[in-house]
């Protein structure tokens, strides 16, 4: 793998719009932490509107340049998290902000300490329009915030994290895979960059092999990574209990403006339709001419003439055609992200092993990929910049306070940019076997996104309900517990190899609570509302354009309603699921002809 230093510069991301330089990074921080000296002046007086007003406006501006100090540092980190001077860099970012937040923790107590009346009141004072939702959001959660002196405490808790940190730095920077063997004994060296092109593999041996050992490694640590995810777990649970929640679920639903219903819908609506992923494995298995398909057989290419590179331009352009339903200014934006280096292209020496966007206001978003010229890695660059233009329409679009959407709608705007994608290569299809091909990437991102992300949250409302039921959680179970889950979502008919229960150890995403279901709620949408656009409909575009512009002006239910996707509805997973079924009955007669 290269040295970053040899990357061309054209294929990093631009941060000088974050930061010119380390050197002003250290010399912004350093104004920065005056903050908490000049914020504990308004401690005391929020009751005065004037000087809640002037305190708001001054939380706006210390926001925006911690957003863009921080998100500087992290991107930094990225780029090579076994760099010592950069990790330093974010030891002392974080104690810095862990110092404003400490002396700013006065500010939502003392305004929840309003009355009700009195925040309905400035709710609805047209001096405070800048500040509405905020205003809301206190008036929702007082009964969650504690006492100044408990807040205050909490703010400077933050050695009570770092599991996340401490799991990436290991999956990144010390874990080592060993090499794998093929059919004929020939070695691969096996990485996180080129574990699903190996998994993809026309050599079933070698897709056992890779699958084996990938897992397995995180097996090796099993004591470790239980350890760290269990004190996370814990931590999830000891915050939720003391601000009053009624469990972690509760806190992440409520938080969010979510709904409780909308996630057992999604669990009950996945179990009843359970025989749609069993029949793609089916097909699957009719397809390799195996006598049964094992779990390490997921990834493999059921239409092995289709095994196309692309460069990062030709993937630019696919993106580009693809997203056409969008109109052309969403269309530009794209190649002004590829224009602007808003993207992180390449693998390199300690990089992230991921793909992520993030952004902060003030400044255009940025993606980082692993791009490594298969398909896979294009639709991963189109789902990122997917949230990396949701980020920019809603900043261009809303003031700093509902500018960042919540989690929940995050992944819709990413996985329509991925279903466009996907309708666009359906629609160009050449040949039936092509044809059947994108079939199975569609139900490939399906067992990724809807069946495999909802057994992911099963897992982890299982462990933290063990946990808040006051039962001890151990390695044994937590493997034990995913091995479960496995044979029930893969059935009967795929056989499951044993190092699959140590997979639950490699997901990041289990470090943030209630995460993953979201993927596949986003889906769900993202199904929904591709079938319209890509049927180049006016009002349904304009719909989805304003849901991407919408931030968090409104709760994430109410917007995604707005632009016609309600996730309380049981006919919104019904649909999808018939359109599953459809595609399956295509795909068994294009088999038979």
């Amino acid at each position: 793998m290269k040295e970053r230093s040899l990357i061309k510069e054209e294929y990093k991301w631009d941060l000088t719009k974050f930061c010119k330089s380390e050197d002003d990074f250290f010399l912004r921080l350093k104004e920065f932490e005056k903050n908490k000296e000049k914020v504990v002046k308004f401690e005391g007086k929020l009751g005065d509107e004037k000087t809640l007003l002037d305190c708001l406006k001054f939380e706006d501006k210390v926001s925006i340049e911690g957003g863009f100090l921080s998100i500087y540092a992290s991107l930094r980190l990225s780029e090579d998290v076994t760099n010592s001077k950069i990790n330093e860099m974010n030891e002392k970012l974080d104690k810095v902000m862990t110092e404003y937040s400490v002396a700013s923790s006065f500010i939502d107590v003392e305004m929840s300490e309003l009355s009700n009346e009195r925040l309905k009141k400035l709710i609805e004072n047209s001096k405070f329009s800048d500040y509405k939702r905020t205003l809301e959001s206190i008036l929702r959660h007082k009964k969650h915030i504690l006492s100044k002196k408990e807040e205050k405490l909490l703010c400077g808790m933050s050695f009570l994290g770092g599991f996340s940190e401490n799991f990436d730095k290991f999956d990144d920077g010390d874990l080592k895979f060993n090499n794998v063997k093929d059919s004929k004994g020939k070695e691969y060296e096996l990485n996180h960059s080129n574990y699903v092109l190996l998994a993809q593999s026309d050599d079933s041996v070698l897709r056992k092999n890779v699958f084996v050992e990938f897992n397995g490694a995180y097996g090796r640590y099993i004591n470790f990574l239980s350890s760290n995810y269990i004190s996370d777990v814990k931590v999830d649970c000891y915050f939720s209990k003391i601000r009053g929640y009624k469990s972690c679920l509760d806190a992440s639903i409520y938080n969010e403006e979510a709904s409780e219903d909308v996630y057992n819908l999604l669990i009950k609506k996945v179990r009843e339709n359970i025989d749609v992923f069993y029949d793609y494995m089916e097909i699957k298995r009719k397809m390799l001419k195996l006598k049964q398909i094992s779990i390490s057989d997921c990834f493999a290419k059921v239409c092995k003439s289709l095994n196309k590179k692309y460069t990062y331009d030709e993937a630019i352009d696919l993106i580009k055609k693809a997203v056409m339903p969008l109109g052309e200014k969403y269309v530009n934006l794209i190649q002004k992200a590829k224009d602007e280096r808003w993207i992180d292209v390449f693998p390199n020496k300690g990089k992230d092993s991921g793909a992520f966007s993030t952004h902060t206001y003030g400044a255009t978003p940025v993606v980082l990929t692993n791009f490594n010229g298969s398909l896979d890695s294009v639709f991963t660059l189109a789902h990122e910049l997917g949230h990396a233009l949701h980020s920019y329409y809603s900043c261009k679009n809303q003031r700093l306070e509902t500018s960042s959407y919540v989690i929940f709608v995050a992944e819709v705007a990413s996985t329509t940019n991925e279903m466009l994608l996907l309708n666009y290569l359906l629609k160009n299809a050449k040949n039936k076997n092509e044809k059947m091909f994108y079939y199975d990437k569609l139900f490939s991102e399906v067992k990724g996104t809807i069946f495999r992300q909802t057994m992911f949250s099963e897992f982890e409302d299982m462990t933290h309900k063990i946990f808040e039921d006051g039962q001890p959680l151990s390695k044994d179970k937590l493997c034990q517990i995913y091995l479960d889950l496995n044979k029930f979502y893969f059935g009967k008919k795929v056989k499951i190899l044993e190092e699959v229960k140590f997979e639950w150890a490699r997901i990041p995403h289990f470090y943030r609570s209630y995460y993953v279901y979201k993927y596949a709620t986003g889906l769900i949408c993202a199904l929904n509302f591709s079938k319209y656009l890509f049927e180049n409909n006016a009002q349904v575009r304009d719909n989805y354009l304003k849901f991407l512009s919408a931030g968090s002006s409104a709760s994430p239910i109410k917007i995604l309603q707005d632009a016609g996707c309600n996730l309380e509805e049981e006919n919104t997973f019904d649909v999808v699921f018939e359109y599953l079924r459809k595609i399956i009955k295509d795909w068994e007669k294009l088999l038979r002809n």
